[in-house]
């Protein structure tokens, strides 16, 4: 399975459960420590924890190798490798920015 069947899986189970504002970065071509990063919010800290759980207890019977998790109440990052996935709540979501950083990578990509 590609990258981008990975990650589309990856969308569909978070979607499933109810992950809000899914948005994928490609970062193939910029010097970063994943190719694509997910981000998706949550409805609260449970909630977060709940999706983790979804795609951790999914996936890896499919093969996906989680190699190191950070979790706290309001955000759980996930590295799978060549894919990192941030769950986290709208607030925790905006208060650091996640799109501008990962939106600011890719457009050095053009330059």
């Amino acid at each position: 399975m590609n990258i981008d069947e990975r990650i589309e899986r990856i969308v569909t189970l978070l979607d499933d459960k109810k992950g809000e504002d899914i948005e994928v970065f490609n970062l193939d071509k910029v010097d970063y420590i994943a190719n694509r990063v997910v981000l998706v919010n949550s409805l609260g800290g449970r909630h977060t924890e709940a999706l983790y759980d979804h795609l951790k207890n999914t996936l890896k019977p499919l093969g996906e190798e989680f190699l190191v998790s950070d979790e706290s109440d309001q955000w759980i990052v996930s590295d799978l490798g060549d894919i990192l996935i941030h769950i986290m709540t709208p607030e925790y979501r905006q208060k650091y920015s996640m799109e501008a950083f990962l939106s600011d990578l890719q457009k050095n990509i053009s330059k």
